[in-house]
């Protein structure tokens, strides 16, 4: 219903109008005004965090968790650009969120007020679409296409810078059926006679492979439906990028594991070695692809991707299909089903056979030989006494992150959440502080490294204040692991900053905070303290100490094909050269 109300009400109406629930944010005189009516309601709960970054970040995992876009409320100035990035982290991985900023009175625009900044001008490059509201009976339009724009297409990130003026001015409340969305309207019926040649590929393909991303996550929890039926009905076999985990289940027998630097073996050769690659929701990440002119060298190639200007842009491919990956899917199968359901069985067969081949190579495998904990143990016996639980995985960036892709299975789709394409250190404990939050009575675990989790330790007040039982599970190597082990395999062994000399004891930090705290040093007691953290009603900070110069394999070295692996040597007999890894 139209009515009368102050820019602040607006905002605050327009947030429940579009079925928000919660809101993640931290004051400032910028936007004090919707502060105060968030106050004088009940419907919306706000969230405060510590960080107008972690603010971001948890409207990321509560996104990313539940399908539905989540929002944060900062302040000017400082408080908008502390968000860029997770917008930009955002950006990167298509998750939807919806950023309202404060911004100083209009009339002060241009002027170097306090806590003034060119929040749009900023923020242009590391959102989908952002706006600065220069009128009060703009505002509540501009909010609903704002949610329209960041769910619709690929999602993403906005962002509405609001003047305080505009928040104390009055106009008429546009309500979401009556606003004018503009003239974002993406596609998303792929075309037939693509989808019918891909159909024909599928039919004759001998070693074909489905490379799948986050956009079936994206797409909703048809799409991954779709998919597994695809999949089990035709018996590809398929792998998945470090976003796209959880779309088919871990369990699955075509199931390959996750391909890329850190991907298995068997996925990476498959992808070297397919003459059908068929991409679902991925954008050709360098991360994924390896050296461009040798990647799936002997493959015809196709894209499902919403985002045009995703096709073609890495990768040149040779059936491009634009649309929905739920939409097309749905009509991949009827094409299919209506054709008689055909494959080359015999091709698969032999494919298959090979495929089973590299699987024995076991490149996860590793030498547990020491007396300290190693991190693959760790997280093998968090999948062993947590796999049967309601579960979230929120990770921060690193070799821990790597691992947990490796160890952790995941059967559906909105259970990981990860920084994918920008790699932020610091998302993963704020992000459970999202997860948790959307999902109260869920176990929500964040494996973390030491460093990446001191990046958003002050979280730590949140998860107390609002009650939230987030469980932070550190692989604690005393280490920058990741950046270590580059400088040790690409470096020369030049150390150069990648280890901290003046570490918190967590234990004591974590009741510091009023939270529990549990440490682990021997693989003995690791499974009694992961199930004393599993059981305790509160937020938890789990100090794992780990292997302190563990190397994560398999892994594709910078600028090296699909088919040129490090591995470890446990998993393989012929291992040779240095530092436990062999190339093959």
């Amino acid at each position: 219903m139209t009515r009368q109300m102050t820019g602040a009400k607006m905002v605050v109406q327009a947030l429940k109008d579009q079925g928000v629930d919660t809101v993640f944010g931290y004051p400032g005189g910028a936007v004090l005004p919707i502060y105060d009516e968030l106050f004088q309601q009940n419907e919306i709960r706000h969230i405060l965090v510590r960080h107008e970054q972690a603010a971001v970040h948890a409207a990321e995992g509560y996104a990313r968790s539940t399908g539905k876009p989540g929002v944060a409320l900062v302040t000017s100035g400082p408080g908008a650009t502390n968000a860029v990035t997770g917008l930009t982290d955002a950006l990167m991985d298509s998750i939807p969120i919806v950023v309202l900023s404060g911004q100083v009175p209009t009339f002060m625009i241009g002027s170097d007020a306090f806590q003034e900044a060119d929040t749009v001008g900023i923020t242009r490059p590391c959102t989908k679409m952002n706006w600065l509201v220069k009128d009060t009976k703009d505002l509540a339009s501009l909010i609903h296409e704002g949610f329209h724009v960041a769910c619709q297409g690929r999602p993403g990130p906005v962002l509405i810078d609001i003047p305080k003026d505009v928040q104390f001015a009055s106009a008429q409340y546009t309500p979401p059926a009556k606003a004018d969305l503009g003239h974002y309207q993406p596609r998303v019926k792929g075309d037939m006679e693509t989808i019918t040649e891909l159909v024909e590929a599928i039919e004759n393909a001998e070693r074909p492979v489905f490379y799948t991303g986050g956009g079936v996550i994206n797409s909703g929890a048809a799409a991954s439906q779709l998919l597994r039926e695809l999949v089990e009905a035709t018996g590809i076999p398929i792998t998945s990028t470090l976003m796209g985990l959880g779309a088919y289940p871990a369990s699955g027998k075509h199931w390959l594991g996750m391909l890329g630097m850190h991907g298995l073996y068997e996925a990476n050769l498959a992808m070297h070695g397919c003459d059908l690659m068929i991409n679902i929701g991925a954008r050709f990440d360098d991360r994924i692809t390896g050296r461009l002119d040798a990647f799936s060298p002997h493959s015809r190639k196709a894209h499902i991707d919403i985002d045009p200007s995703s096709i073609n842009k890495v990768i040149r491919v040779d059936m491009p299909i634009i649309g929905d990956v739920g939409h097309v899917l749905e009509d991949v199968l009827k094409v299919w089903k209506a054709r008689g359901r055909k494959v080359n069985r015999e091709g698969l067969q032999k494919w298959w056979a090979q495929i089973d081949d590299w699987k024995r190579v076991n490149c996860l495998s590793y030498k547990n030989d020491g007396p300290g904990i190693k991190p693959q143990y760790a997280l093998e016996r968090l999948e062993a006494l947590t796999k049967g639980h309601d579960r979230y995985i929120c990770t921060e960036v690193g070799q821990h992150q790597m691992w947990a892709a490796q160890y952790l299975g995941f059967e559906d789709p909105n259970r990981w959440m990860t920084s994918g394409g920008l790699g932020t250190m610091g998302y993963g404990f704020p992000a459970s502080v999202g997860v948790q939050v959307a999902h109260p009575k869920s176990l929500v675990i964040n494996v973390a490294g030491e460093a990446s989790w001191l990046m958003n330790m002050q979280e730590m007040g949140t998860a107390v204040q609002f009650n939230l039982p987030v469980k932070q599970f550190i692989l604690n190597n005393e280490r920058l692991g990741m950046v270590r082990q580059w400088q040790e395999l690409l470096h020369g062994e030049r150390y150069s900053h990648s280890w901290s000399e003046a570490l918190p004891d967590f234990v004591k930090l974590a009741e510091a905070f009023g939270a529990k705290g549990i440490l682990a040093k021997d693989p003995g007691e690791l499974d009694d303290a992961i199930m004393e953290m599993i059981e305790y009603d509160g937020p938890v900070i789990f100090d794992c100490l780990v292997e302190k110069h563990e190397n994560c394999f398999p892994m594709i070295p910078s600028g090296e094909p699909h088919n040129k692996m490090l591995l470890g040597a446990a998993s393989t007999k012929d291992a040779i050269g240095a530092k436990g890894a062999v190339m093959v």
